[in-house]
């Protein structure tokens, strides 16, 4: 056990923890932020993906101890008020249908937008890749990031 600091969704949280434990199982488990899910715990899925320092990494697989000082945001504290543009396209783009893995959908697009507020097709194909919508919501996947994008 191992005692972290940590900075999640702007408040530091101080853990005794084991360095090995992955920042999925704190969230959810330590920490009751319960909207980052498990999907396939091999990082393979993007269910479970965080922003660490507004990079989208997959929170499954990502130790607690390689955190160091960076800044973990959530999709519970990507927008108080759920108002981010990436959550008004998803809404006005009618995206989810299950929607066990829009948190990870969402916390990738607006990650893309924050590093290339003008992507292109290949831009979006290729930092969604690796998202997976057991639904099939691709397109309006991608049209949402567009207007997102548009709005931002």
């Amino acid at each position: 056990m191992a005692n972290f600091s940590v900075n999640i969704n702007g408040q530091i949280h101080s853990l005794d923890i084991d360095p090995t434990t992955p920042v999925l199982w704190i969230l959810r488990d330590h920490l009751n932020l319960v909207g980052t899910k498990y999907g396939c715990g091999i990082a393979s899925c993007g269910a479970c993906t965080i922003h660490l320092d507004d990079k989208a990494m997959r929170a499954c697989v990502l130790p607690i101890s390689a955190i160091g000082n960076k800044q973990i945001t959530t999709i519970e504290g990507l927008s108080e008020a759920g108002n981010h543009p990436v959550q008004q396209a998803w809404l006005e783009h009618d995206v989810p249908q299950c929607g066990y893995c829009q948190a990870g959908q969402i916390m990738t697009a607006a990650a893309l937008l924050k590093d290339n507020p003008k992507p292109n097709e290949d831009d979006i194909d290729a930092a969604m890749n690796g998202n997976i919508c057991r639904c099939g919501t691709y397109i309006r996947i991608k049209a949402a990031i567009k207007t997102a994008a548009e709005k931002m």
